[in-house]
């Protein structure tokens, strides 16, 4: 119901006025600029990740045939693993060759010890065959379409795209499951003080009675995700009560080990159109050159403001050309200046933070400070489409990037979670995926 009425939110802003163009902030032409340092080390890493500056776009989702399909995460059942869809761009007047192949990862996303024979049924290369010329761009560039395979057992998949001689170009982390236990997921109640107001608690349990576990409150792993992140997803969660008579694992918590920020509604934008204005937008100047620029609103710190309630894409974005149709090959790509007000610095560097970085905090996308105009500013290319984003500052290595400093927290917001529920049968030498299960906190109707 969510994504049904953003499809609807989509489609009624349409019709956005014009606006008055800008001069070029002169960006450099796409594929000129010297590679950020975020690139230069092509050693593969087991997570969503992109290799190379010219890569664009990148979206893996599970192919539903629907309008909101890019919106449903790359989690599918057991037997349907082929649904699962990568699709990219590379900034580039020639097409590539590229080949993709599936890694098997334990729970914790390092390579198993399985051959590919006991995971796939075909030999574990792919040509990627599936891919079309930009039309009518200003940057040139191809676009590329592949189908994951279909897999035997459950478990974590990573999917790496990879150019001749092994180069990773891009890599997505893929989730197939089957339901062998009973999980419960639902919002719990925030047992404190000013936390009740600001964080967002799920207690859940496993039911096992249909199936025989050795040890499970040891061997029985879980993880739980907001909005279907990895970077903030909570692992090395125990069982609390283990219920050995009613063959069941219930976790509830006291100290905030199940609870998350709640944030607030993403911030957005729409690029939809560079004929005219969009939401979000302040200028858009189509005759730019090389490429079309988009000066995005000013935007100021959420953190002292109350919750303000509207639908949102949970951080994801959708790509769309409104003049000439299709995303995959008509949509443009702009240099999209964004703009923060802060009276003062933040503790740390700022990032523009959400789908569109991959959830990491990417050199191209962080902000600089003005202290004359007490202004952040920060400039990325990107593909014309509907964006939701928010302002991250990053800590000490090692620290999860802090979303609450600018956006500020509500229990009210509206997130999706998930669990996630391994186990290793003894004997065998993969971690399966033998329960998953989500739940929408405060729903919209």
């Amino acid at each position: 119901m969510r994504i049904l009425r953003f499809a609807t939110f989509l489609l009624a802003t349409a019709c956005v006025p014009l606006g008055t163009p800008i001069t070029s902030t002169g960006p450099a032409t796409p594929g000129t600029q010297k590679p950020p340092e975020y690139y230069a080390d092509k050693t593969l890493r087991y997570q969503d990740y992109t290799y190379a500056p010219d890569v664009r776009s990148v979206q893996c989702f599970v192919a539903t045939g629907q309008v909101n399909e890019v919106f449903q995460p790359p989690i599918v059942p057991l037997g349907q693993s082929q649904a699962i869809t990568l699709e990219f761009d590379v900034l580039n007047e020639q097409s590539q060759r590229y080949t993709a192949k599936l890694i098997h990862c334990d729970a914790d996303w390092q390579p198993s010890v399985l051959t590919d024979m006991q995971f796939l049924n075909e030999i574990n290369e792919f040509l990627v065959t599936d891919y079309r010329v930009s039309t009518g761009t200003k940057v040139p560039y191809f676009h590329y379409r592949l189908h994951a395979p279909a897999v035997k057992i459950s478990g974590n998949y990573l999917l790496v795209v990879q150019s001749p001689g092994g180069v990773p170009v891009v890599s997505r982390r893929l989730v197939v499951y089957e339901n062998q236990v009973q999980v419960g997921l639902a919002p719990g109640i925030v047992i404190g003080g000013q936390e009740r107001y600001t964080l967002q608690q799920l207690d859940f349990s496993i039911g096992y009675g249909s199936v025989e576990l050795v040890n499970p409150a040891v061997e029985v792993k879980v993880v739980l995700r907001q909005n279907f992140r990895w970077d903030n997803a909570k692992y090395n969660l125990r069982p609390t009560f283990v219920r050995d008579a009613e063959r069941r694992l219930e976790y509830q918590y006291f100290n905030f080990e199940n609870a998350f920020p709640g944030l607030s509604e993403y911030r957005y934008f729409d690029t939809r159109s560079i004929q005219t204005v969009g939401l979000g937008v302040l200028h858009v100047d189509p005759r730019a050159t090389p490429v079309t620029t988009v000066l995005l609103q000013p935007e100021v710190s959420r953190s002292p403001t109350a919750y303000n309630q509207y639908v949102d894409a949970n951080g994801q974005r959708v790509f769309e050309s409104r003049e000439y149709g299709s995303g995959a090959t008509n949509a443009d790509y702009a240099d999209v200046t964004f703009q923060l007000k802060a009276d003062q610095p933040a503790p740390g560097p700022v990032y523009v933070f959400g789908a569109l970085t991959d959830w990491q905090l990417k050199d191209e996308f962080k902000l600089t400070y003005d202290d004359t105009k007490q202004l952040y500013t920060g400039h990325a290319l990107l593909k014309q489409g509907y964006y939701n984003f928010d302002f991250a500052v990053a800590g000490a290595r090692g620290i999860a990037p802090n979303e609450v400093y600018y956006e500020g927290t509500h229990y009210e917001t509206e997130n999706q979670y998930d669990l996630l529920v391994y186990y290793r049968p003894p004997g065998t030498r993969a971690d399966l995926l033998i329960g998953y299960q989500t739940v929408d906190m405060n729903k919209r109707l």
